[in-house]
């Protein structure tokens, strides 16, 4: 009978790809075969984020929960960003843990878990080894038509406010090779649907072939394109800093590059962009959009919003409201400002009570609302192409997919459809989501 690991994900993307990795590895070295039922499991993994306040407080409680399966011989793990902050005081704090790893040591597992094992001890490793965890990973494995792939780790922005470089590391992007290997290995298996990651993703800069050359972003994005199989291709998450004009350009030429964009901007007031060295200023923010539109007029923009930020006035704010505005947002990931350990920002005088935050993003949340409704009702009659991703979360006898600006659509159709690519006309919007009909052709939907 082979063993069970259990693996609770937390946080970003990249996130969700490490944890199919660790689920892949263990796979491929232990035999372990993934169960969601934590009872059952001879492994518990947390893969944890350290973005949000209270993260490690988190873990402990989550670890709490599962401590009584000591009994029964299970071994637990901490893997993650958290990890990475905290490391060897996830020991000291919680005794039974078992092993605690990094986001560029889980190629490790195996090995820590035979050290563990024969050395009756726990096992810390949270170093940055560079890319070697690539090296090591086997061949991924999917079910379903999309993939992540993570393209690059680490990030060397040192944004005041945010833990990243500390937890993951400076930038390192995998050779250009390796990743269109890994691509086309998923368009083999049935993948139609890439999404590149990083935590500055187009910060990419790949050794090609043992060359000196070094393929930037827009290149491979240009060498994904060609890849036969692959209809889609998204990318997350991306810096105003590195949106370069070559990277506008392909937005013009490569169609497999989704009518959909994710660009943090953070704040709207310069004032507050310089205190959290973020590099640009409002009215370069809006250049970059202006660019885009001038080659993808329709294109959908996401972004996020840090509310609250050490010193920030109400005419700081009034000045967020109006790029809100101004941009016309389709979504947004907004939250109140949460001091991270070891960040300069962290050491920041904050005299703004947390009412008059709460406030603020309430307001700045009700105005993305009205705008998001707004951009949703206009797509009523619009027939999208949707990648069928399986069953409606709403209703298990319909299916949802995901438009090329990434709004979920629930729409009656058999269920042979999932994974395929059909269009659909979008008939009413709902805050979160559109309804939808498959355009009726010929073989479409005959049973």
């Amino acid at each position: 009978m082979s063993k069970k690991v259990f693996i609770r994900t937390f946080g970003c993307q990249m996130n969700e790809y490490d944890s199919d990795k660790m689920r892949d590895v263990l796979n491929a070295a232990e035999g372990y075969e993934l169960t969601q039922d934590v009872e059952e499991a001879d492994l518990v993994l947390f893969n944890t984020c350290s973005v949000r306040e209270k993260a490690a407080e988190k873990v402990f409680s989550d670890l709490g929960r599962v401590k009584h399966l000591k009994k029964k011989g299970v071994l637990i793990g901490v893997g993650g960003c958290v990890a990475s902050q905290e490391g060897a005081a996830i020991i000291e704090r919680a005794p039974f843990v078992d092993l605690v790893f990094g986001p560029q040591t889980l190629h490790r597992l195996p090995q820590m878990i035979e050290q563990r094992q024969s050395q009756r001890r726990a096992q810390v490793d949270i170093s940055f080894p560079e890319i070697e965890k690539f090296d090591h990973l086997p061949p991924a494995r999917v079910e379903g038509a999309s993939a992540f792939v993570s393209i690059m780790e680490g990030c060397s922005k040192y944004c005041t406010y945010c833990v990243v470089p500390y937890t993951r590391g400076e930038e390192v992007s995998r050779p250009f090779e390796d990743v269109l290997t890994e691509v086309a290995g998923l368009a083999d298996q049935g993948v139609k649907e890439v999404t590149l990651l990083g935590q500055n993703v187009n910060a990419y800069r790949g050794t090609m072939g043992g060359t000196a050359e070094i393929a930037d972003f827009a290149l491979l994005l240009e060498y994904v394109a060609d890849i036969p199989g692959i209809e889609r291709i998204r990318y997350t998450t991306s810096h105003p800093n590195e949106f370069t004009q070559r990277l506008i350009d392909v937005y013009a030429k490569v169609p497999q590059l989704v009518n959909h964009l994710h660009l943090p901007v953070q704040h709207g007031s310069d004032r507050i962009l310089m205190g959290m060295k973020r590099g640009y200023t409002v009215l370069e923010y809006k250049s970059t959009i202006r660019k885009l539109r001038a080659v993808r007029p329709d294109i959908s923009l996401s972004t996020d919003f840090i509310v609250g930020f050490p010193g920030e006035t109400e005419d700081d704010f009034a000045k967020l409201m109006k790029l809100v505005d101004d941009v016309g947002f389709d979504a947004s990931f907004s939250f109140i400002y949460s001091p991270r350990p070891g960040t300069p920002a962290a050491s920041l005088e904050d005299d703004t009570p947390h009412e008059v935050k709460l406030k603020r993003l309430q307001t700045l949340q009700a105005r993305l609302e009205e705008n998001v409704a707004a951009i949703s009702q206009k797509r009523v009659g619009t027939v999208q192409r949707i990648l069928v991703e399986g069953p409606s979360r709403k209703d298990p006898n319909e299916l949802m997919g995901r438009t090329e600006c990434n709004r979920i659509v629930n729409f009656p159709a058999p269920a042979r459809l999932i994974g395929q690519m059909v269009d659909v006309t979008i008939t009413s919007a709902l805050p979160h989501s559109l309804r939808g009909e498959v355009v009726q052709r010929e073989g479409v939907l005959a049973s």
